[in-house]
Parts: structure tokens; sequence; C-alpha cells
């Protein structure tokens, strides 16, 4: 393993107490006290009910709670099995706490879990959010079960979404991967995933860790390098995802410069490989996928067209910067039709996309700036969504996911020529 020293002394000594170990769960938290009981017990009745035999350990990196997180996780315990599973435990599974800086950003808890998995020699290790309300048992199968029994090497989470849920995603994150990478994977940039130790360890090597993306977009340079150098990928579906009311509301404008950021740099990093892909090919995924009931997302539409409005007017030299002048040509014209009556074509939208990623590429400009100018324009795509698919079912909202996926395999050509011209 690469540079051992951001490991402390303890953190080694608690590693060496619990020996090796086949499954490892890491839980990062910062300040989750209202929900962390709940999950740390979902992860233990599930590697007690699914995984019985197996040595375990779970490992908890946390950014500095102080609302008495840790203590939780040391604490929480499961009184009586037999009452759950009419079976008791046949193993302990250890504990280990660690510290990490959240200045580092998600990259450096996930770090730290990756260590334990080597130094550990875990066969499995599985990664879920601190804030989750929906985890089930379950949820420790469908990740750990494919690559502790099947051999694969990552697997990636399916949620059941409300459809006006995970729209970044939707929307740009997930078919473009699919172009570019030629992987149909839906949750790229999932808190809950899962990993092989042999993968674990190849991540540790690898020498992106001081950039910026292994900070803030972690998860994304994972699922993409994991794809790259040719790892054994599957998806497996959880079910409902639900967080704690206070992280549901996130500053849309941070979460587009931090994930599709994260993005646009892997795509750097990562060119010789995407720029000679020309098919996508499907991606295994288990799990008995169903629907149920979810509360709608409440989206104000008419503040959103119009902060599209605002920010294509106000924006207007930067956005020169940016896109062709046919493409911004487009995006201002749309921007003065009726909010009752927009649309955003799907065509314009991806090419918009693709010109952004090719001048964050060149540095046309400030990047934080870019991705700041592209704020806007998302926001009247999510309107166009909106309005376009408020009545849709779940087939036809599949049906227009699929075609924007194939919008985006389509004019991946004129992102490659953008993208290797010279600036």
């Amino acid at each position: 393993m690469a540079e051992e020293n951001f490991l402390s002394d303890e953190f080694v000594r608690q590693l060496t107490a619990a020996g090796e170990v086949d499954i490892l769960v890491g839980i990062p938290t910062l300040n989750n006290c209202g929900t962390i009981e709940q999950v740390v017990n979902a992860v233990q009745v599930g590697l007690v009910k699914y995984f019985p035999r197996e040595r375990t350990a779970l490992i908890n990196p946390d950014g500095g709670s102080s609302d008495g997180t840790p203590e939780i996780v040391k604490n929480a315990s499961i009184r009586d099995f037999r009452s759950l599973l009419s079976t008791t435990p046949l193993r302990t599974t250890h504990r280990i706490t660690a510290s990490y800086r959240p200045n580092n950003g998600m990259g450096g808890a996930l770090r730290i879990i990756l260590a334990a998995a080597d130094l550990l020699r875990a066969k499995a290790c599985a990664i879920v959010s601190p804030d989750l309300e929906s985890i089930t048992p379950e949820w420790i199968e469908g990740l750990v079960r494919p690559i502790y029994k099947e051999k694969f090497d990552l697997v990636t989470p399916i949620y059941h979404r409300h459809k006006f849920d995970g729209l970044l995603i939707k929307n740009i994150i997930a078919p473009m991967i699919r172009a570019l990478y030629g992987v149909r994977i839906r949750e790229p940039v999932g808190g809950e995933f899962a990993l092989s130790g042999r993968l674990a360890c190849h991540y540790l090597e690898q020498d992106v860790w001081r950039e910026e993306v292994a900070h803030s977009g972690t998860e994304i340079w994972m699922t993409t390098s994991a794809v790259v150098d040719g790892f054994k990928v599957c998806q497996s579906f959880l079910g409902p995802k639900s967080h704690a009311p206070k992280s549901s509301a996130q500053n849309i404008v941070g979460t587009i410069q931090r994930v599709v950021g994260a993005l646009f740099r892997c795509m750097e990093i990562q060119e010789s490989y995407w720029l000679s892909r020309t098919e996508t090919q499907p991606v295994p995924v288990f799990g008995f996928e169903y629907s149920s009931g979810l509360e709608p997302r409440r989206l104000n539409r008419k503040k959103m067209f119009l902060m599209f409005q605002n920010g294509v007017d106000q924006l207007a030299h930067l956005l020169e910067s940016i896109l062709s002048p046919e493409t911004l040509k487009d995006i201002q014209a749309i921007s003065q039709s009726d909010e009752r009556t927009f649309h955003f074509p799907e065509e314009l939208w991806v090419k918009t996309i693709y010109e952004f990623a090719a001048s964050y590429h060149h540095t046309v400009i400030n990047r934080d700036h870019l991705l700041q100018a592209l704020t806007p324009l998302y926001r009247g795509k999510i309107c166009s969504v909106l309005l376009e698919e408020q009545r849709a079912d779940a087939e036809q909202i599949e049906k227009k996911l699929e075609d924007l996926c194939q919008q985006y395999e389509k004019l991946k050509p004129r992102l490659t020529e953008r993208w290797t011209e010279k600036a």
C-alpha cells in the first residue's frame, strides 16, 4: 500500500488487534447522532443474518463530530438477536475508530476505509451513509454478496427513487458515463457501494489522492477507474432511499461544482480510454426490483424557470466563452418561452453539456466560474423535465431517460472533436 503515513499509530494498533477479516463495513460520520444508531444496528443484523460464519469488522472514520456520534457507534448494540433472527452471532464484529479531516472531503474517510480493507486483508468491503433512514439489513447482503460470493470487484447501488429525485444523476452523470465509458450504470455516485479487497488495494496505489477529485469526487473516480482498469462491475437493487431531513436540502451550485467537476476531471485523467470507446454494454444487476410509494419531492418550477431566464441573461458574457454561438443562440431563444409551455430539447441539452466539458478541458475561463455558469442552465433543464413528466408513469419516464442516453451516445463525436481540438 502506498504512503501509509496518513494512518495514525492508534488506528494501526486497532487493525493489528482485529487481525484479518472476511468482510469490512465502513460508515464515515460527521454529526449524525440522529440516525447513526439505526444504521449501525442494520449493519450488525445484516452481517449476522447473511454472513454468520465470516470474520467481520465495522470501521467508523469520523470527521470531528461534536454531537456524540462516535460514542453512539461504539455503544450501539442489539440486545437480543434471537428476537430478530432466531439465532445468536457466531462471531464478534470488531469495531475500529479513526478520524479524518472534513476539509479533505469524503475522500479522506474513504481512503482510511480502503487502507483498513487492505491491511485487514478483507475479501469484501461495503460503505454505507451514516444518515440513512431507509437502510435495512438486506442492504448489507445486496452490497456484499456479489463481491464475496460472485467475485465481482465493484457493486454500485440501484435505488427506487421518486421520479423527480436524483435528477442530476439522471440528466448528466449516468448518461454521460454510459456514452463515454461504455457502461450502463444507473447510480455511479451512490453513497452506498462495495468493492473487493484487490480493488481497494488498486485504489490505494493510484497517484490521484493528492488531487481535488480524490477528495470531493471520490465516488465518480472510483466508478470510472474500476471500469477503465478492467475490474468486474455490477449493480445491486437496494430499495427506496431516504436520508435524514437535514441532508435533503443541498446547495445545487456546490453540488454541480463537486459532482460535475469531478466527472470532467476524470474525463481528463482517463481520456485515452473513453475517446476510443464506441459501444455501450449493460452491467449485471442483482436483486429484485420493485416499486413502492415515495414522498414526492417539492420543487418550485416557476422559481426555477425565472432563475434560468435571469442566468442566461446575466451570464451571457461567460456563456459566450463556453458555448458555441449556435448553442448559445438556441438557449437564449428558449429562455424567452412561456413558462407553461417551456421545453429544453434533449439534443440542445446534450450539446450544452458536451460544450461545457470541452471548455472545462481547455480552461477557457476559471473552472469554478464555468461550473457555476452551468447551474442556471441545469435549472432550465429540470424545469422542462418537471413540466413534461408531471403526469408520466414509470414506463414513460424510463423511455425518456433511454432517449436522453441515446442522444448522449449519438453526439459523442461532437464532444470528441471539441475535446481534441487545439485551444
